[in-house]
């Protein structure tokens, strides 16, 4: 498994890693070696998942010891891409050497290029909705040939299942700016991710065909590959005895009388949004 350089997508393929290693299957763990610490007590099977840490070159642009998106804000999250890119060498001589049977990605695009060489597998794992990926980044939109604005994102794609989603303006001038930006090695966001649908083996979503059905069917058409459906994949409740900060602070509470509201690792509310945020909570 290589996933892209951000929490947010580090810990779902950590999920999926145990649900597989439940099944007896054997995974090798690709992720940046210092973000590792922060990731391996979520590993439950240590036996058959193993973390390996890379390096991640310095690019310029980015503060030295830079290795994921949490650690810089968002315009710098190509340069991490660009980091990212030039692990290819150090990927290509792991894979020679495990000759795995699959290999897990998002964000790589060059692995199926690498993989087919290998006479490996690849499965593009993604970790946000069908929908998103189906409305955005289909086909049917010739995003390569035409590029792409947001009164295009105004409307579907052509054969997209549902004509209930509808952007706001500025929404859909928002979405298309961050589509067609340039994100690491001389290439968009978007042919980024098509390179990837178009090249890969399969592609997987975390979810069930019960829910999103219709969309994954309408990208594996779209693609012409095969589709796989993860599941929920939810984790298991930690083992780990909770933090002793935390453990005093919660004590003064009764059950049931905490809300728990978490954004993400990368977005960080100023006071006055967190004060407004409290406010709205506290009249409810």
């Amino acid at each position: 498994m290589y996933p892209w350089f951000a929490l947010g997508h580090i810990t779902p393929f950590v999920h999926l890693a145990n649900k597989l290693a439940e099944n007896g299957h054997k995974i090798s763990f690709f992720l940046p070696a210092k973000t590792l610490r922060r990731v391996e007590a979520f590993n439950l099977h240590p036996n058959l998942v193993t973390f390996i840490p890379i390096i991640v070159p310095h690019v310029e642009g980015l503060p030295l010891g830079a290795e994921t998106t949490n650690d810089v804000p968002f315009p710098l999250h190509p340069l991490i891409m660009t980091a990212m890119d030039c692990t290819e060498p150090d990927i290509e001589a792991y894979l020679r050497e495990l000759k795995p049977h699959f290999v897990f990605f998002d964000f790589a695009c060059w692995l199926p290029t690498l993989t087919h060489e290998l006479g490996i597998k690849s499965v593009v794992y993604c970790v946000i909705s069908s929908g998103t990926i189906g409305y955005l980044l289909s086909p049917a939109r010739k995003i390569i040939e035409r590029g792409l604005t947001g009164l295009d994102l105004l409307e579907p794609p052509k054969g997209f299942p549902s004509s209930s989603v509808k952007l706001r303006v500025y929404e859909a001038q928002g979405l298309a700016a961050v589509t067609t930006m340039d994100y690491g090695s001389g290439i968009s966001f978007a042919g980024r991710h098509l390179k990837s649908f178009s090249d890969c083996d399969a592609i997987g979503f975390k979810t069930c065909k019960e829910i999103e059905g219709p969309y994954c069917e309408y990208i594996g058409k779209q693609f012409e590959k095969p589709m796989l459906y993860a599941g929920p994949v939810v984790p298991e409740p930690p083992k780990m005895a909770l933090e002793e900060r935390w453990e005093r602070l919660l004590s003064n509470f009764e059950a049931k009388t905490l809300i728990f509201c978490t954004f993400g690792s990368e977005c960080v509310l100023k006071k006055d949004q967190f004060q407004e945020l409290v406010l709205g909570l506290e009249l409810t």
